[in-house]
């Protein structure tokens, strides 16, 4: 157990040193099983887990999530959603704020990434929001919580990464995560609400749209909702029903969002050859990224189990008589301090192979861990210091500083506790959806 904690400590210490997360992971654990074993062994298994990652058909979904969202991107669906959101919602005080949280949660939908997401919006909605006199702190704000979404409303590339690691139903991981996400563009409307009733002129009302123009903006996001039901559809057997009858496998709904996206971009005219050659360029270095820090963090997860920190871990928790409950409790707070260093894949890659273990051998179940997981990477990425959305938002957006952005965040931070008390409170809210399948 020592060599474990000795393992993190040197982690953490080569990542404030600014190595690559994915380096520091390798390096420690091939040093630590060295250490445990011998050099011959080390390399052995290291040179196993990156053929087998490599080789891993299960793991093809992720890059066809990431080329499905970059097609989107291209397509200018972002934009459309932003519209029909702001036709709704913008005649309110802080609508726009309030239209870039919904748009944000359905560009999520399709997109699965958070990052991704916060990128997207920043330069579709900042310029309005600006025109409109909105303050910088909220408009900032809205944009990088509303990022947040992307990682946990279906379909999401970190909810595969976890059903990859965990054995878990990846189909019962997108479904349980509706119900929170839902809940999480709801509170999040409430922080916007909270932050222009103590300050009006932040986010002042927009005109009001007629039922005509609302009408018109919807007309646009159609291919939103088909994509949607393509993917999720087929996942969940919505349409195996004559003549099509269709059920897609993850792998199998990945590569049909990815060319149904494709598709979409393509008929709008948004999509040159240069184009379709710079985004599948960009997916293969988001993948290899992706992967190097998967395999990183396998190697060190091998270290750690091969030093038996989880079978310590658990001896404790069974000599003190601790209660589950208790536990988890100090398994999230791990978490959120944990977010204030690492970004959330390699949050999620460096510790859900030792809690996971632990928190089955409680009794509590795997998919609700899950979301409760990613709910709390979330809280990470607009979590000081890092709060990867935080500074993705200041680099796109660049005359806005860091400080401005974290202070208006914090009531969107606020509600994401909220949600996470009434999601640990309330399991059924996770459970239920994927109990129905």
């Amino acid at each position: 157990m020592i060599e474990s904690l000795i393992g993190f400590a040197a982690v953490l210490l080569l990542v404030l040193l600014r190595m690559p997360i994915a380096f520091a992971m390798a390096i420690v654990g091939m040093a630590g099983m060295t250490y445990e074993t011998n050099f011959r062994a080390a390399i052995s298994l290291v040179s196993r887990l990156i053929i087998d990652t490599s080789q891993d058909y299960g793991l093809s979904v992720v890059p066809l999530f990431i080329l499905m969202g970059l097609f989107v991107n291209k397509g200018g669906i972002s934009r459309e959603l932003y519209q029909v959101s702001n036709a709704f919602l913008g005649h309110f005080r802080g609508g726009l704020a309030m239209a870039t949280i919904a748009a944000c949660g359905g560009f999520a939908a399709i997109c699965g990434s958070s990052l991704a997401t916060a990128a997207t919006m920043s330069k579709v909605v900042m310029p309005e929001m600006r025109k409109l006199g909105y303050s910088d702190q909220l408009s900032s704000a809205s944009i990088a919580a509303g990022g947040t979404l992307g990682i946990l409303i279906p379909p999401s590339v970190i909810l595969v990464i976890y059903g990859l690691l965990t054995e878990t139903s990846i189909g019962k991981l997108f479904i349980a995560g509706i119900i929170p996400g839902i809940l999480g563009i709801v509170f999040y409307l409430i922080a916007v609400q909270i932050s222009v009733f103590r300050n009006p002129a932040a986010g002042p009302a927009g005109r009001r749209f007629s039922l005509l123009e609302k009408l018109e903006a919807l007309r646009g996001v159609w291919s939103v909702l088909l994509l949607f039901f393509l993917v999720i559809g087929g996942l969940y057997g919505a349409l195996d029903v004559w003549p099509l009858n269709l059920t897609f496998s993850p792998t199998e709904a990945a590569g049909m969002g990815a060319m149904g996206a494709f598709l979409i971009a393509l008929s709008r005219g948004s999509l040159t050859f240069g184009e379709t050659i710079s985004v599948l360029k960009e997916t293969a270095i988001t993948t290899a990224q992706l992967f190097s820090v998967l395999i990183g963090a396998w190697i060190f997860s091998n270290f750690v189990n091969y030093a038996g920190l989880p079978e310590a871990l658990k001896d404790i928790i069974t000599t003190a008589e601790l209660s589950p409950w208790l536990v988890m409790a100090v398994i999230i707070l791990i978490y959120v301090a944990l977010g204030c260093v690492f970004e959330s894949l390699s949050m999620l890659l460096l510790t859900v192979p030792i809690f996971f273990p632990i928190v089955i051998g409680l009794g509590f179940d795997p998919v609700w861990f899950g979301i409760i997981v990613v709910v709390v990477t979330e809280i990470s990425l607009i979590t000081p210091p890092v709060g990867l959305n935080v500074f993705i938002l200041k680099s796109v957006v660049g005359d806005i500083s860091v400080g401005t952005i974290f202070k208006g965040v914090t009531p969107f931070w606020m509600m994401d506790i909220l949600r996470l008390l009434i999601l640990l409170l309330f399991p059924w809210l996770v459970l239920f959806l994927p109990s129905q399948m």
